[in-house]
């Protein structure tokens, strides 16, 4: 239990009991993809998405990880800035987004280039998240993944590749628009970042007619914002667990005031797995 803080012991238990009365049949989980079911580092390097294997894998065109280093460059700190209003990081993001599909578009971008990226092994589930995944299939319990730095059709190719494409998981994540030849031409609206999962409300999304009576939520997430995921849903009972990766010692407290149980430095999800088991028993 070293890597896991939790704020507030009690509140948690009582959380833990109340889900566990209503059972399987009144649970989801809400799930980010990348450094949350996925580990943050693979073999000592830091992953932080889909768009950064592209970025340095020398995949697209020759001048591509160049521009797209340019873009990490201006908007990263943006991103990370705590005294940056929400509103300003929203703007942000968009903008970075926006003109990083752009970018891949004109980089030559394909579907080839998705199934080169699955097949590279650097896109690999955290140690105990297909145990995760395969418990809430046993128990028929949705899992909606909210993903705004990937691909959905990328964290299909890897749940497929692993045999877990199962009929319990929703993916919500950007979808490219390809022509006839494979070749990625735009980005499906609306575009989802960092900053905007708070607007991609559950409420208007088809899987909303899944999980409406299932009012118990398991929300695992990596990033503060990540919180947002749940907005709009009228929950009755929720467990917020939060990854911090890194920069323990800068971020532990704000995590704590944010997120119900703090997992750090990137370990294992066993203590959801027993979680999961102690709430659905």
């Amino acid at each position: 239990m070293e890597n896991i803080v939790i704020a507030n012991l009690e509140k948690l238990e009582k959380l833990k009991k109340a889900i566990a009365k209503g059972g399987a049949k009144q649970l989801h989980v809400v799930a980010d993809f990348d450094r949350t079911l996925t580990p943050a580092f693979v073999e000592g390097k830091s992953i932080p998405s889909l768009i950064s294997i592209l970025r340095d894998g020398n995949y697209l065109t020759p001048d591509y990880a160049a521009k797209a280093h340019a873009l990490y460059d201006k908007y990263h700190p943006i991103e990370i800035d705590p005294e940056i209003p929400l509103a300003g990081k929203k703007e942000a993001m968009r903008e970075w987004w926006m003109a990083h599909f752009d970018l891949l578009a004109k980089s030559g971008f394909t579907r080839d280039d998705l199934e080169k990226v699955v097949e590279s092994g650097k896109i690999r589930f955290r140690n105990g998240a297909l145990k995760f995944i395969d418990s809430l299939y046993a128990q028929n319990i949705p899992l909606i993944i909210m993903s705004s730095a990937g691909i959905g059709e990328v964290i299909s190719m890897v749940l497929k590749k692993e045999g877990r494409l199962y009929d319990n998981i929703h993916i919500i994540s950007n979808v490219f628009e390809w022509d006839k030849n494979g070749n990625a031409i735009s980005i499906r609206e609306p575009i989802i970042h960092a900053m905007n999962k708070d607007e991609t409300e559950i409420k208007n999304l088809p899987v909303f007619d899944l999980i409406k009576n299932r009012k118990n939520v398991l929300l695992l997430g990596d990033n503060l914002e990540d919180i947002g995921m749940v907005k709009g849903f009228d929950y009755k009972n929720l467990i917020k667990i939060g990854f911090l990766n890194e920069n323990v010692k800068e971020n532990l407290e704000r995590y704590k005031n944010n997120f119900d149980v703090v997992i750090l430095n990137d370990i294992s999800l066993d203590y959801v797995n027993q979680l999961l088991t102690e709430t659905i028993k």
